[in-house]
C-alpha cells in the first residue's frame, strides 16, 4: 500500500522482490534493459521524490528540486564521458530521428557540402533526410554486402569543403560498429552513437556533435542526447525550426520548453550507476566479456551463421542466423517461451539478434549460449 510520507511499504514483500517478479532476460534492440539498481530505485521515487512530496512526473521542470536534478544529470554524464568544457550538453526530445534534420539543419548553409557514411539502415535514413537541404553524398557505402562491415576511409574519402561528416557509429541493425573514429581532418564528424553510448571510453573531442536516443542503453524512450562543440552553435538556417535550433537549446539549458523530465531522471540514474561500477572503462570491460563468449560459441560451431566480418563486429548488437528463415523463426519463438525474450532479428533482415547493452547480466548472455547449444542440438539441419 501507498504512504504519502513514506511513499511506499509492503506487505510481507520487499519492493525489490516485486520488481523480481517474473523478470526474463530482455534482448531487445530499444527499448531495451534498464539496470535493475536503477528501477528499483525510480520505483521508490516513482510516488514520492525525496522530501519533495510529489512524483519526479509531476513535478514542475522549472522548480529548485527538478533543476537540482538535470544539473546533477548533466554533471555527472560530462564526468563519466570526459566532456571538454567547451561542449554543449543538450537533453531533448523527438528521438534521434529527429536530429536527421537538426543535423543539416544546424550545420549545412545554403549551398553546402555534406558527407555521410552509409553503413546501415539508420546513416541511410539520415543521409536522405540531409539530401533534402544541400549537396549531400555518400563517401562509402556498404551496402553492396547488406552492410556486414563498416566501409573503410580515408581523409581524402571526404570533400574538403564539406560541412560536415556524418557517421552511424553502431549500426544496431546490422551489429556493425566502427573500430575507429574516422579521420576527417578539420571537418567536423557528427556521429549518432544511439545503441553504444556510454558502453564504453569516447575521445569527445574527435566529434564536432555526438547525438543518441536514449532507448537503447541509456534510459526509457522519449530523451535524446545531443553534445555539441560550442563553436558549431548559432549557424542554424533561416527555415530552422526554433526546436531544432540547438543554440536555442543550450541558451536555455534544455528548458526552452518542458523537457522529457523523467526520462533525464532516470538517464542520471543510469549515469550514477555506471560510476558506482567503476566508470566507462569499467563498462566497456563488462561489455566486452558478454560480447566476446558469445561470439567465440559463435566462431567455434557451424549450426549458427554470423554474417559481419569480424573486424566491424558489435558489442551491443549481435547477429546470427541459421539459414533457414523457418528455423529463425522457430528459435525466436522457443526462446521466447524459454525466458530469452526479443531475439528475434530486425524485420527487414530477418534471422536473430541478439542486444546485449550495459544492463544485459552476463548471466542472460551465459543463458542464451546454452540455449543455442540446445536448440542446435534438438533441430539439426
Amino acid at each position: 500500500m501507498y504512504n504519502q510520507r513514506n511513499c511506499y511499504t509492503g506487505n510481507n514483500i520487499s519492493y525489490t522482490e516485486v520488481l523480481k517478479m517474473n523478470r526474463i532476460y530482455n534482448f531487445s534492440a530499444g527499448p531495451s534493459m534498464l539496470p535493475l539498481p536503477v528501477l528499483e530505485k525510480a520505483a521508490a521515487d516513482l510516488v514520492c521524490y525525496g522530501e519533495s512530496g510529489m512524483s519526479v512526473m509531476e513535478m514542475s521542470h522549472r522548480s529548485p528540486d527538478y533543476e537540482a536534478i538535470i544539473q546533477k544529470a548533466e554533471a555527472d554524464l560530462r564526468k563519466l564521458m570526459n566532456i571538454p568544457d567547451n561542449y554543449k550538453v543538450l537533453f531533448l526530445q523527438g528521438g534521434a530521428s529527429t536530429q536527421f534534420a537538426a543535423v543539416p539543419l544546424n550545420l549545412l548553409p545554403a549551398g553546402g557540402k555534406a558527407d555521410y557514411i552509409v553503413s546501415g539502415q539508420f546513416s541511410g535514413k539520415a543521409y536522405k533526410e540531409a539530401q533534402k537541404y544541400g549537396d549531400v553524398v555518400e563517401a562509402a557505402s556498404s551496402k553492396a554486402d547488406n552492410f556486414t562491415y563498416i566501409p573503410k576511409t580515408t581523409r581524402e574519402s571526404f570533400r574538403p569543403d564539406a560541412s560536415y561528416v556524418h557517421i552511424c557509429y553502431n549500426n544496431t541493425i546490422y551489429g556493425t560498429k566502427f573500430a575507429d573514429v574516422p579521420d576527417t581532418g578539420d571537418i567536423p564528424l557528427v556521429a549518432d552513437m544511439s545503441s553504444c553510448i556510454i558502453s564504453e571510453p569516447v575521445d569527445v573531442s574527435k566529434f564536432g556533435v555526438i547525438y543518441a536516443g536514449a532507448q537503447k542503453n541509456m534510459a526509457p524512450a522519449g530523451m535524446t542526447l545531443v553534445i555539441v562543440r560550442e563553436d558549431l552553435l548559432g549557424n542554424a538556417r533561416p527555415e530552422c525550426p526554433t526546436m531544432l535550433d540547438w543554440k536555442t537549446m543550450a541558451d536555455n539549458g534544455s528548458m526552452y520548453n518542458t523537457p522529457p523530465c523523467w526520462c533525464i531522471y532516470v538517464a542520471g540514474l543510469v549515469y550514477e550507476w555506471i560510476e558506482k561500477l567503476g566508470g566507462l572503462e569499467k563498462m566497456k570491460e563488462l561489455n566486452q566479456k558478454k560480447a566476446n563468449l558469445l561470439y567465440d560459441y559463435l566462431d567455434n560451431q557451424d549450426y549458427y551463421i554470423a554474417p559481419v566480418k569480424k573486424c566491424s563486429r558489435s558489442m551491443m548488437n549481435v547477429t546470427f542466423v541459421t539459414g533457414d528463415a523457418d528455423l529463425d523463426k522457430k528459435f525466436a519463438s522457443e526462446a521466447g517461451k524459454a525466458g530469452l525474450k526479443n531475439l528475434k532479428g530486425h524485420r527487414s533482415v530477418g534471422g536473430m539478434r541478439a542486444s546485449i547493452y550495459n544492463a544485459m547480466p552476463y548471466e542472460g548472455v551465459e543463458a542464451l549460449v546454452a540455449f543455442m547449444k540446445d536448440f542446435a542440438e534438438k533441430n539439426p539441419k
